[in-house]
């Protein structure tokens, strides 16, 4: 799971770097589903970070790997 994980936050990546932010894959806890992942660069403390989180980050792991039940950010 985590090798999947870790492909959708690369392709994410780019999009996010476009922004001037970043993202990083922090763990995978593969027991509960729950991926946690760090906001940096201008995502981290920006108004609209919860957004792209949810709407974008979530959305498209749940999409691509669906053994992730939730996103965490650290």
């Amino acid at each position: 799971m985590r090798e999947k994980v870790e492909k959708v936050i690369q392709d994410l990546r780019q999009y996010l770097q476009m922004d001037g932010g970043d993202i990083e894959l922090v763990d995978v806890d593969e027991a509960t589903g729950e991926v946690k992942v760090k906001l940096t660069g201008a995502c981290h403390g920006c108004p609209m970070a919860i957004v792209t989180l949810t709407q974008g980050v979530e959305a498209r792991l749940k999409e691509q790997v669906p053994e992730v039940t939730k996103v965490i950010a650290v």
